[in-house]
C-alpha cells in the first residue's frame, strides 16, 4: 500500500511532466508548420512580469526533481539551466524520470511517510 504523501506528489508530478512534455511537443510542431522561429515561442511569455517559457519549464523541472528528492530522503540534484531549444526542454523532462520514477525511492517515500512528523505551531501574538 502506498501512503497518501506519495500518491498525492509523485503521481501528480509525473502526470504534469507528460502533459508538460506534450505540449512542448505541439508547440515545436505549430513553429515548424507555421515556420516561426522556436526561439519567440520559447521565450515567449502570457504577461510581462512572467518569465518566459524556457524559465517556466526549469522551474517545474526544479520543482519535480525537488520534491521527489526530498520526500525519498536524497540531495537534490543540481543542474545548470542552460536549455535553449525545444530538444534541451525535452532532455530536460526526460532526466526527470528515473527520480520520480517508482522504485525504490517510492519505498524510501513510503517509509519516510510513514514517520510521523509534527512541526510546532510559531507563538501566536495576542492583541
Amino acid at each position: 500500500m502506498t501512503s497518501p504523501l506519495y500518491n498525492a506528489s509523485v503521481p501528480v508530478m509525473q502526470q504534469m511532466l507528460r502533459a508538460l512534455s506534450d505540449v512542448l511537443k505541439k508547440a515545436e510542431d505549430h513553429a515548424t508548420q507555421k515556420n516561426i522561429d522556436p526561439n519567440a515561442l520559447l521565450q515567449a511569455r502570457l504577461f510581462p512580469d512572467m518569465f518566459p517559457l524556457v524559465r517556466q519549464v526549469q522551474i517545474a523541472a526544479d520543482f519535480s526533481k525537488g520534491i521527489a528528492s526530498r520526500l525519498a530522503g536524497a540531495e537534490v540534484p543540481s543542474w545548470p539551466d542552460t536549455e535553449v531549444s525545444f530538444a534541451d526542454l525535452q532532455a530536460l523532462i526526460a532526466k526527470l524520470w528515473p527520480i520520480s520514477a517508482p522504485s525504490s525511492r517510492s519505498n524510501s517515500i513510503q517509509a519516510r511517510a510513514a514517520r510521523s512528523y509534527c512541526a510546532p505551531a510559531p507563538p501566536r501574538k495576542r492583541s
